[in-house]
This record gives C-alpha cells, sequence and structure tokens, in this order.
C-alpha cells in the first residue's frame, strides 16, 4: 500500500520468490488515498488478506494501526511490514534496517562491526535503519543534516548509546568514515548534500538508500572523488522484502539471483 505505488518494485520482487520458493503467494499494489490508509488496512484485512508491504507516506500510519509492534517497528517509528494473528490483530515490523545490513555485511562482504559511520539526513528513513546498524556494533555513527537539531533529535531517541553523535553538514571538515549512506532525498532533485569528499576513508563505501536504472547523483559524485565502491539502495529493497516473506511464510528466499534479474 503506498500513495503513489504504480511505480513499485515489490510485486515484481514478491512474485520472484514465491516462483523460487513454491509459496503460494498472490502479490499486488494497492494505491490508497491519504487520509484513506486505516480504512483500507481493515478491508484488506477483512477480506481475507493476510500481509502488507507499506511504503510511502504511510509508514506512520502503519505504525499508529499496529496493535503489537516489534522491537525494530518501535525503534524505527515506523512500520513497512504487516501481518494478522490469529484473532485479527495488526502486527507491524520494520524490515528496512536490517534490509541495509544484510546488503552491506552479506551481499558485498563488508563488514560493519568497529567501522566509522556517516549517515546523512535525519528523517524518518533514517531513523528506520539506525537500531540494526547500532547492533552490529560500529566503532561510531554521526548523523548529519542540514538542520542539526533534528539530528541531534534523532541521537536523543536513541539516548543511551554514546555511539551516536550529531553533526551539521558544515561541521565535517577533517572527519573521515568507512561508510558514507546518503539517507537524504537529494538525489530526486540530482543534488548532493553539502559535503567535503574528505569524509570518504580509503576504500569507503558510498551507499545511496535510493535506487535507479542508472548510478545516482551521490554514486556518480563518490565516485568522482575516489570512492571506488559504490551502491544504491537495490540490494536493500530486495533484502527487506525477503525478510518480510519471512515474516509472512516462514520461508527465506534466495535474493542474489532477483537482485541480478533487476539490475538486468
Amino acid at each position: 500500500m503506498g500513495h503513489p505505488v504504480s511505480h513499485s518494485l515489490s510485486p515484481a520482487i514478491h512474485t520472484l520468490f514465491a516462483e523460487q520458493t513454491g509459496e503460494p503467494v498472490f502479490y499486488q499494489a494497492i494505491a490508497v488515498e491519504p487520509g484513506d490508509f486505516h480504512n483500507a488496512l481493515l478491508q484488506f484485512r477483512d477480506a481475507g488478506g493476510k500481509g502488507l508491504s507499506i511504503t510511502l507516506p504511510f509508514k506512520p500510519d502503519a505504525f499508529a494501526a499496529s496493535e503489537q509492534l516489534t522491537q525494530r517497528a518501535r525503534q524505527a517509528g515506523a512500520v513497512n511490514t504487516i501481518w494478522f494473528d490469529e484473532q485479527a490483530r495488526v502486527h507491524g515490523d520494520n524490515t528496512d534496517g536490517i534490509g541495509l545490513v544484510t546488503d552491506i555485511r552479506d551481499n558485498q562482504g563488508i563488514p560493519i562491526g568497529g567501522r566509522r559511520i556517516l549517515i546523512l539526513g535525519a528523517g524518518g528513513a533514517v531513523q528506520g535503519i539506525l537500531g540494526p546498524l547500532l547492533a552490529e556494533a560500529p566503532a561510531c555513527i554521526v548523523i548529519a543534516n542540514r538542520t542539526i537539531s533534528k539530528a541531534r533529535d534523532l541521537v536523543n531517541a536513541f539516548a543511551g548509546d554514546g555511539k551516536l553523535s550529531a553533526r551539521g553538514f558544515n561541521e565535517l571538515a577533517g572527519e573521515s568514515f568507512d561508510i558514507v549512506i546518503n539517507g537524504t532525498s537529494a538525489s530526486l532533485n540530482a543534488a548532493v548534500p553539502p559535503i567535503p569528499a574528505c569524509v570518504f576513508a580509503d576504500d569507503a563505501l558510498a551507499y545511496d538508500l535510493m535506487y535507479s536504472t542508472e548510478a545516482t547523483v551521490f554514486q556518480s559524485w563518490s565516485r568522482d572523488h575516489g570512492v571506488k565502491r559504490s551502491l544504491d539502495g537495490l540490494g536493500m529493497l530486495v533484502e527487506q522484502a525477503a525478510e518480510a516473506f519471512y515474516i509472512w511464510r516462514g520461508v527465506r528466499p534466495q535474493t542474489q539471483p532477483v537482485i541480478t534479474m533487476l539490475r538486468g
């Protein structure tokens, strides 16, 4: 469910998962008008629906509608995966962060533990990935944002974890990081956050949460500044979908064939 939702790759991804695993899954995109999410959710459930993926702009609405929340969802403050139990109660999870971690750690073979991480942006997408990233025990995570108060709000939301700190974009001079994640929407506007190129350590990974058929603006900019490893968010998209499929069906699909097919 989303608005708009016609562009979503999720029906193709879950159809491929179903074919691969032999699970009897029918998955389609459902366009929902703003303000009508809760009604659409209950109609889907009452018609016999089993599970939902939630995309923009309804992740906060899905969080509010969930009667049972996982720890990941509570940390994210948003829900992207819903299912119903035998009493028809709504359960909510957030698989975005574990999707990102799996793509970096397993698909790319890049450890997160002990690494210095810079995250650009302080919106909902960034909050959704912080918990699973912290669970990997990085050396530190710096959240940088144009409005530093929003970055500080995220740090405070994870109060007690001394590995998190906030910066303004203009406060990054002289610092370098092993993993730099773009969680802003700047790529949509063909722009790059105003950060110095020195933020990339030797052999750094540049990762854009957005995905595209071509290299994103952030990927291209990082490559122009000597970064050899840059990725868009397609792998994360497929991995978060695989986690949702596992929640619904109890079967974990193989993701690499699907990522390869979509890249092609």
